[in-house]
């Protein structure tokens, strides 16, 4: 029997005899059913009256040119053919939007009805094809501690190379779903989660309780322990990884709400935010969070054109944007991670690029596309284009974006040129508080100032934005990985960091 011939209700009534009340009364109400245009069984995140985002090309599958028919997967790409092209007015996920969204974030909204635009984030909805989807979210199922949001990334989600086929012998997975194995073509490889959580201690008490073989011996000394090591060290997250779920081996990072909002919005790791400045899968999503990934985004875009010409390509802009959460990164330094990740993340994720960017840059007024193949029918999914774009240099303009980079990053910058312009203490004390995003009134319109203007007009711009992208990279990201041998156990530290040197050797 089609499952779409239901209402949301009698679907819940059905989860409801099949998984566990706890687990239930987090998640199973965030699902309702409906059935898409290409006759698949489709099950999507709800939260109020808003549905999740649904896409002009109405299968989930992930842009490529290899050929496969519409039913079926094939290893992590489906023909072209297969989606449906939307027109660029019709992929906006920010029309209309009420001025000042970004200076005033209404960080109290519990509902998606009340984000600024009833498609407000429908931009961070990668669409990828649906039998592998429901298999990432039936991993998800099988922790009873509550998980509010939920992202899958990495390789194991989207492919960066065109690597051959390898063997199901040298796959870290011991008995994965055939969605999972067919899309990642046999060979495999683990996938990476990050979980968004309300109160972490309480979280871990509950998955201690059911998977203590998750965690290390730091798992003997309970929930307490636990939680202060994830919440005081490195970035703020616990990885567990190397953890065999329905036959998936995967790795999972646990995160509190509150932290990871105050990183999209405020750049004070860049850890996560850096994550989700790269196309990832959205498995929950929360109105809040969401909200701040907008502003994480439309913060990237600007951190990149501050550090680009008046003309560049796509490919240009994506490489400064996916390059940002590396910048500083131990793992790039001592060479545990592959020196061209950047090059193959943009180039065979330029289509998911696109559909995560766009609708910023539709909406950014001293940016836009300048090719005409970017008016084509189909070219948000050729992923052999390269089309040009331009930017506006005007110093007013320029130093507008300087204003409105994330507080604690452009906090950053401010004292790097500072440093630069030899301004005393005083004065540069009371530049910061002209510069704060509000007072005792409220929330200030972040125009810029004469100081944001001089530093966009500086020809060091790109070499010191990079410095304080380094500066807010570096310490959390080193602290996160030491942190790791802690979490995860030094037999599984030390496994996971050489088989990230041999997959850098090997670039």
């Amino acid at each position: 029997m089609n499952i779409a011939s239901y209402r949301a209700p009698a679907l819940l009534s059905r989860i409801r005899h099949r998984l566990p009340s706890q687990s239930l009364s987090y998640s199973a109400s965030s699902f309702v059913c409906r059935q898409s245009r290409h006759s698949f069984n489709r099950i999507q995140p709800f939260a109020s009256a808003t549905p999740e985002p649904k896409s002009s090309q109405s299968r989930e599958a992930p842009p490529s040119s290899s050929s496969s028919s519409t039913s079926e997967i094939k290893g992590g790409s489906t023909s072209s053919s297969t989606w449906e092209t939307p027109s660029r007015a019709s992929t906006s996920s920010n029309e209309s939007l009420p001025p000042g969204w970004e200076d005033e974030p209404d960080w109290n909204i519990t509902k998606f009805d009340q984000l600024p635009h009833r498609t407000f984030g429908f931009n961070q909805h990668m669409i990828i094809n649906e039998e592998f989807k429901e298999s990432l979210r039936q991993i998800l199922w099988q922790f009873r501690a509550p998980i509010r949001y939920a992202f899958a990334y990495g390789s194991g989600v989207f492919p960066q190379s065109n690597g051959d086929v390898k063997p199901e012998s040298l796959s870290p997975h011991p008995h994965p779903p055939e969605a999972i194995k067919t899309w990642q073509r046999g060979g495999g490889k683990i996938i990476d989660f990050i979980f968004g959580v309300s109160f972490t201690e309480h979280w871990h008490s509950l998955n201690l309780h059911q998977h203590r073989d998750h965690y290390s011996a730091l798992g003997s000394l309970g929930s307490g322990p636990v939680t202060k090591v994830q919440e005081n060290w490195g970035a703020g997250v616990y990885f567990n990884p190397y953890i065999t779920v329905n036959g998936t081996m995967i790795k999972y990072g646990v995160v509190n709400l509150k932290t990871l909002q105050r990183d999209l919005s405020d750049w004070d790791t860049l850890y996560l935010a850096g994550r989700l400045q790269k196309p990832v899968k959205i498995l929950r999503d929360d109105p809040k969070v969401r909200l701040a990934n907008q502003i994480n985004l439309i913060s990237a875009v600007r951190t990149a054109l501050l550090m680009l010409p008046e003309k560049f390509t796509e490919k240009e802009l994506y490489n400064e944007i996916a390059s940002i959460s590396y910048t500083g990164d131990p793992r790039i330094r001592f060479r545990s991670e592959n020196p061209n990740k950047v090059s193959n993340i943009v180039t065979h994720q330029l289509p998911n690029f696109r559909l995560l960017y766009n609708p910023l840059i539709e909406d950014l007024p001293n940016v836009s596309l300048n090719d005409p193949r970017c008016y084509q029918q189909g070219w948000e999914q050729d992923s052999e284009s390269d089309c040009m774009l331009e930017q506006d240099m005007d110093p007013v303009k320029r130093g507008n974006m300087v204003r409105r980079l994330p507080r604690a990053f452009r906090e950053k910058l401010y004292f790097l040129y500072q440093g630069k312009f030899a301004i005393p203490g005083n004065q540069f004390n009371e530049m910061l508080e002209q510069a704060q995003d509000e007072d005792k009134e409220g929330f200030r319109r972040r125009e810029g100032t004469e100081f944001d203007r001089r530093i966009a007009g500086e020809p060091d711009l790109r070499e010191m934005v990079r410095k304080a992208i380094q500066q807010t990279v570096e310490w959390p990201s080193t602290s996160q990985s030491v942190k790791g041998f802690i979490t995860a156990g030094v037999g599984r530290g030390w496994r996971y960091l050489q088989e990230k040197r041999q997959k850098s050797k090997q670039a």
